[in-house]
């Protein structure tokens, strides 16, 4: 069996050519990071801008770049980037005793490797969850990115239970 394959010329003139130029030329900030933004309550909420305001500029050397939709709820940090979300619910996984769990400079974490080969870490004992997500290919630096937050975590967000 034989299969034709016939070629078409299409031509583009100026406008549409003008169109797909600056479609393209905004292509580039598509690789910005997405992140889901959390809806807690008002009281956690305004915790968790506090702890946007003390955040760092960088984390394990990386410069911060927000995901999108752009939120104090939301930060994020390289590329691809470590992404904090504060603000989250509770991890069904922190009822879990066999849990696996790991404290950095005076904060406590849940930590649950993910299917993709990323880490997630939810803090524990605090007013509010604040999940960081480290993705696979920067999982070599271990804990470093939570090293880095331990003390905006520690300043921003109280020692407790998260209602």
């Amino acid at each position: 069996m034989k299969f034709f394959r016939h070629r078409r010329r299409i031509l583009v003139g100026p406008p549409v050519l003008t169109l797909l130029i600056t479609a393209v030329g905004c292509s580039s900030a598509d690789d910005a990071a997405r992140a889901a933004v959390p809806s807690p309550g008002t009281k956690v909420a305004e915790l968790c801008r506090n702890l946007d305001k003390a955040l760092p500029s960088k984390i394990d050397g990386q410069s911060r770049r927000d995901p999108e939709p752009a939120s104090a709820l939301t930060a994020g940090w390289g590329n691809p980037a470590i992404i904090l979300r504060c603000g989250v619910d509770r991890p069904a996984k922190m009822g879990d005793p066999e849990a696996d769990g790991v404290e950095v400079n005076g904060v406590g974490w849940l930590l649950e490797k993910q299917g993709d080969g990323s880490f997630r870490f939810t803090t524990t004992l605090r007013k509010a969850y604040v999940e960081v997500t480290i993705p696979k290919t920067r999982t070599a630096d271990g804990m470093s990115p939570l090293v880095d937050l331990a003390p905006a975590v520690k300043k921003a967000i109280p020692e407790g239970i998260a209602d």
